[in-house]
């Protein structure tokens, strides 16, 4: 039984990855997720401290003030944010209650709702959003090192290729 690893000296084993079960794709997948739990981590009392809304509400905020027509059916919501509608529903009323959301039904469509911002949410957006990106901006370069970084663009080598070309234009 000499021959057999003791437990302890396996977790002692090469963590860079290399020699890892998974492929590059898969371990900077992994490494992106842990990021951005780290930082939706350091955002969520913030925007409950300065929006007064959930982190799952500001979502819906965000997603609706970067829209051209600033206004989106909740399925689109729900699609986009991957939530189930019924659990929309709770935040959008919460939304609603909080006087930053407005809905209305969709012309032709009985069960279609339209939500779109009020003035009060843009305000709110608007004085808040420089505080909120230097969060996201300061827990990015606090979680990503310069290895991690690269890990990522290996997720998009031909979005990489294609950036590096019309740079060069």
């Amino acid at each position: 039984m000499a021959d057999s690893p003791d437990p302890a000296d396996q977790s002692a084993c090469d963590r860079t990855g290399e020699s890892g079960l998974l492929p590059a794709e898969l371990r900077a997948w992994m490494q992106l997720l842990a990021a951005a739990g780290a930082i939706e981590q350091q955002l969520r009392s913030q925007v409950k401290e300065s929006l007064g809304v959930s982190h799952d509400e500001f979502l819906v905020l965000c997603l609706l003030a970067d829209q051209p027509g600033a206004a989106l059916r909740m399925s689109q919501i729900a699609e986009l944010l991957g939530r189930p509608k019924t659990r929309l529903t709770y935040q959008i009323a919460c939304l609603h209650h909080a006087d930053l959301v407005t809905r209305r039904s969709v012309c032709g469509d009985k069960r279609g709702i339209e939500v779109a911002l009020t003035d009060k949410a843009r305000r709110l957006l608007r004085e808040t959003s420089p505080t909120l990106a230097e969060t996201v901006t300061g827990a990015v370069q606090h979680m990503v090192d310069h290895q991690q970084c690269e890990t990522l663009r290996g997720l998009l080598p031909d979005a990489t290729k294609t950036a590096r070309s019309d740079a060069a234009v």
